[in-house]
Order: structure tokens, then sequence, then C-alpha cells
């Protein structure tokens, strides 16, 4: 059957009719959407939109994570033969109703406006019934993006992967920047310190604001199931909102971003942590900082798009069980 499709189908982003299913598109051909799912703008019956955000005005290095969201849908093309290894014949693909809702459209040109154009869009999101699963652009979209859920959720746990901590200090609440946004968030009641972790840091920043912290060497130390099982015991039966920013990996496995720093973790250990946190309340998240101009053979890219997509099983994971009771 696959290889009676593979000599039909094309471009699935325009002309598939459902939206669930895997594809056996080719990965080199046809227009481009994340996982070959159908673009949609309207959400009505759907599980999960993913939606990217092509905003990098907020860094304080590198930019070009405005052209994140297309890379990393470009390298989604190669995961949707095939259910994903190792979430146990889980295929959210084929389980659940995921959209590729498009790009958050704004005035590149006023920054101010971008905040609650985003917030909007979430929002709008999350009023349909979706979830949402954010492709950046740089880090400071988390916190349009938690304004929304905290709109609908109330304070979230926040599990950030990342190599900073993006809590230094800034009461400046309109101002937009991609290492201030989780002090914001913690300052407007966004997200509870108490029952969120940071993963992968390794940069000085002693003001923690209370959050958890599982610096890059307590991973290489303790190794990735053990990392995995205090994450859980952190979070709890808390709702969920992951935040991935992809120099948590480090620059030999992830060079295609803004602030590299050396030392952070394998594609192996994130796929393993993120693997044995099935079970954790995920509402939402998103894949940011990835900089395609610096991101030689594409690495980066795939990582982000695999990131992404063990986010959905995670998303995916306690809402199938409780489908099949």
């Amino acid at each position: 059957m696959a290889l009676e499709d593979a000599k039909t189908q094309v471009d699935q982003a325009f002309t598939s009719k459902s939206s669930r299913g895997l594809s056996y598109e080719n990965s080199f051909g046809g227009a481009l959407s994340f996982l070959r799912r159908r673009y949609a703008k309207d959400l009505t019956g759907v599980d999960l939109a993913v939606t990217g955000v092509p905003f990098d005005q907020a860094v304080t290095n590198r930019p070009g994570t405005r052209l994140g969201p297309r890379a990393i849908r470009e390298a989604s093309a190669l995961q949707v033969f095939d259910p994903p290894y190792g979430w146990e014949g889980m295929s959210p693909l084929e389980e659940f109703d995921i959209v590729d809702h498009g790009d958050l459209a704004f005035d590149y040109a006023s920054i101010p406006d971008f905040p609650p154009a985003l917030t909007a869009h979430v929002r709008a999101i999350l009023e349909a019934g979706a979830a949402s699963i954010a492709l950046g652009g740089d880090h400071y979209i988390s916190l349009p993006i938690l304004r929304a859920y905290a709109e609908k959720f109330g304070p979230l746990a926040l599990l950030q992967f990342d190599a900073h901590s993006d809590t230094w200090a800034d009461d400046d609440m309109d101002r937009v920047d991609h290492g201030t946004m989780f002090y914001k968030a913690v300052k407007e009641g966004l997200i509870d310190p108490a029952r969120s972790v940071q993963v992968g840091i390794r940069t000085v920043n002693p003001n923690t604001l209370g959050l958890h912290c599982i610096d890059a060497r307590m991973v290489h130390e303790r190794g990735p199931a053990e990392v995995a099982r205090m994450i859980k015991a952190i979070l709890g039966d808390a709702q969920v909102y992951v935040s991935f920013d992809i120099d948590c990996l480090d620059p030999a496995f992830a060079p295609g971003t803004g602030t590299p720093v050396w030392g952070g973790l394998s594609s192996a250990q994130v796929a393993i942590i993120l693997r044995d946190l099935a079970g954790i309340d995920v509402v939402g998240g998103d894949v940011v900082e990835v900089s395609p101009p610096f991101d030689a053979g594409g690495a980066t890219a795939i990582a982000g798009a695999h990131v992404a997509m063990e986010l959905i099983c995670l998303w995916g994971w306690t809402r199938r069980a409780s489908r099949t009771g």
C-alpha cells in the first residue's frame, strides 16, 4: 500500500482530505508542511495545531531563526512514513487530528505589536479546542504564548530545555528580549517555579527565581534515564508547557543556533529523556532558536523536527490513554 501511495501522493499539504494518517509522498518533493499535515485555518475538530512563528528580533547574538519554521518543516518530511520510534506503537499522525496552522502574520517593523499578536494567535487555537506546538523563531516567543496558555489553564509548570536560564532580571514587561522572558513569566504568574525545571543549563545566572535546575553536567553524570525520573518527580501531576531551545544540544549536534555553548546534551540523551517522560501532562510547547544560516548540512533543523515530534508524542500519550480507557 505504501508503494502504491508513493506513486500518487503529492502536495498533501493542500490535497489531503484528512487530518490523520501517515504519508508516503516523496520526502524530496512536494509542497512543504510540518509532517506533511494539511494546512488548515479552520480548526474545527482539530486536536493539535502546529504553527510557525518566524520572529528573531529579540536575539542577543546571531539572527536567522526567522527562517527556522521553514527549515523545520522541510526536515520533518523524513518522519512521516512510520510511527515514531520508541513510543510502544503509538502513532500520533494516525491517532489524532493534527494540522499545520501556518505561520503567524505580523508586521516585522512594528515590534511592540508582536507580543499581543502572538498571544491572540495562540488564544484562538486554544479557544478552538486544540493544543499548539510552535516552531520558532527566537526564544522570546514563549512569553506571549504562555500568556495565552495561562489565560486558559492558570499557572503552568514549565519544562525548559536550554543552555541558558533566560531568567535575567528585567522589570520592563514591554521590552522584547530572548534572555528575560521566563523572569517575566514568573513575575506575571504564568508559571509556577516550584513545579518547573530547567534542563541542560551551562551558563551562569544566580537569579533562578526558584525554578529547579538540572544542569548539563548533572545530565552527563547521572544519565538521561535518571534525569527523566528527576523531572517527573518535580512536575508531578501539573499541567506542563515544554519549551525546547535547540541550544540545549551541544553545538556538535546543533550548530545552527544563535548562542551556542559547548558541553551540551547529545541528541541521544535528549531522545531518552523525552521518551522516558511519557505520562506527564503536556498541554503545549515550542521548539525555538533553529537558525538555518548557521546550520551546515541541516543537522539542527533535523533535530528540531525530531524534538517537535517528541513533544507531540508527549502531548498525545496521556490523551491516548484516556481515549482507550
